[in-house]
């Protein structure tokens, strides 16, 4: 017997939505292979579009979900364990900082078929062990008094509690010396939060990464978690207030900064975005087209 339209509707609908299904778990995040969908973390880079010029094959990309909802960008390195940089969207805030919050790992990058949101660290330490290879664990961070867990998307620059419990994860934070963390490092992402807060007419796109030299973490004789040599951030932000003092509305559309991971000389040094991609192209295994931002933050007219 032919089958008519008629015996097919039925089952074509069927295929339609297992298709459906199937594309829509793709979309969901934790691991992923591109960021081209808005469930996966599109929407926290300046035109849907991450840095480029990364030649690392292992690195990871993390959409970074937390309650079901994609909240920022994160390129990690499952062999040094931490990120390489993370890339959210600015969200006025009164840079309160939120502490009740549970540290956090990412399921998929020890197992494809774990949860895709971030989850808080298990109580018993001895599970720690299943996914320690894959990223950094609480115990890493838990004799080393002379460092912080700097955070690459900041709580501070958040303002839905959600998206603050959000950057709660080892998988975006960086071992930075006690020094730098609580003097020039606050102190700058402070200055940002008023800069974008105040001027800022539009949707801000931050990225803050590192660099490295080889210091790391040890623990039980193992090298666990590398200490990057350099921080540096840019943001972008094309819609200002063109109205704004001189000295402040040169520094937009987009601006870079760096600083050194260290108890002296660590100040931050705010610098053009060119002169930041330029600074970062001689520490960081990147090629000649390396950038930040898609067409350097130059909205297409």
């Amino acid at each position: 017997m032919v089958p008519t339209s008629e015996n097919c509707a039925l089952p074509l609908a069927a295929v339609l939505t297992v298709l459906t299904c199937v594309l829509l778990q793709g979309a969901e995040a934790g691991v992923v292979v591109d960021f081209n969908h808005v469930e996966r973390c599109k929407d926290s880079l300046y035109m849907g579009t991450p840095p480029r010029g990364y030649l690392s094959s292992s690195f990871k990309k993390i959409c970074q979900r937390y309650g079901d909802k994609p909240r920022y960008v994160t390129l990690y390195d499952p062999q040094k364990h931490i990120p390489i940089y993370s890339a959210y969207t600015f969200k006025k805030s009164d840079g309160e900082k939120k502490v009740d919050f549970p540290w956090m790992f990412e399921p998929q990058l020890a197992s494809e078929k774990s949860s895709s949101n971030m989850e808080p660290f298990p109580q018993s330490s001895s599970m720690h062990m299943n996914f320690e290879d894959s990223q950094a664990v609480l115990e890493d961070y838990a004799d080393v008094v002379q460092y912080e867990r700097g955070q690459l998307s900041p709580d501070e620059h958040q303002a839905d509690p959600l998206d603050k419990a959000s950057t709660y994860s080892l998988t975006n934070v960086v071992p930075q010396i006690r020094e730098f963390n609580m003097g020039p490092w606050t102190e700058h992402q402070d200055i940002i939060r008023k800069r974008l807060n105040n001027y800022c007419r539009g949707k801000a796109f931050v990225v803050t990464g590192v660099t490295t030299s080889g210091h790391t973490i040890r623990r039980n004789n193992l090298d666990r978690v590398a200490v990057p040599e350099y921080m540096w951030s840019a943001y972008c932000c094309t819609e200002f207030d063109q109205n704004a003092p001189y000295f402040v509305r040169y520094k937009f559309p987009v601006f870079g900064a760096y600083g050194m991971n260290d108890r002296v000389n660590n100040h931050m040094v705010e610098v053009p975005l060119k002169n930041l991609e330029k600074f970062l192209k001689g520490r960081m295994d990147v090629d000649k087209n390396f950038q930040i931002f898609y067409n350097d933050c130059v909205p297409d007219n």
